[in-house]
C-alpha cells in the first residue's frame, strides 16, 4: 500500500463501528421482543416465566446497555445525517462526535437511577 492510504482507526472508524454494533443489537432486541410477546398467544404460562426472568437484576442491568445502544445510536446518526447534508459537515465530524460521546455520557447518568432503581433496592435495600 502507497504510504498514507492506510486508514488509522481514528474517531471516525470507532463511530462507524459503533454505529453498527449498536443497530444490531438494537435489532436483535426487536427480534426478541417480537418473539416474547408473541408467547402470550402460545402460552401464557410461559410468557409469565419469562417475564419473571426479565424482573432479574442482571436483565435489568442489560436494559440499560439497551437505553446506552439506542440513545448512542440514535445521536450518533443525528451526526451522521449533519456530515452527509451540511456542507461544513466533513469539517466539524470529529467535534460533532466528541459532542454527541458528551451529550450521551449526560443522558446516561440521568437514565441511570431511573433504569436501575429496581436492582439498586434489590441489592442494596430501600
Amino acid at each position: 500500500m502507497p504510504a498514507g492510504t492506510l486508514y488509522r482507526g481514528r474517531e471516525g472508524m470507532w463511530s462507524w463501528v459503533a454505529h453498527r454494533v449498536t443497530g444490531v443489537l438494537i435489532f436483535f432486541f426487536l427480534f426478541v421482543h417480537v418473539l416474547d410477546t408473541a408467547l402470550v398467544r402460545v402460552s401464557p404460562e410461559a410468557y409469565d416465566d419469562t417475564v419473571a426472568i426479565y424482573k432479574t437484576p442482571l436483565v435489568n442491568l442489560m436494559e440499560y446497555g439497551l437505553v446506552a445502544a439506542i440513545l448512542f445510536h440514535a445521536l450518533n446518526g443525528l451526526r451522521v445525517i449533519a456530515v452527509d447534508f451540511w456542507s461544513k459537515g466533513a469539517r466539524y465530524q470529529k467535534q460533532m462526535l466528541w459532542t454527541v460521546l458528551g451529550v450521551w455520557t449526560v443522558l446516561m447518568a440521568g437514565a441511570f437511577y431511573p433504569v436501575l432503581q429496581h436492582t439498586l433496592r434489590e441489592l442494596f435495600g430501600s
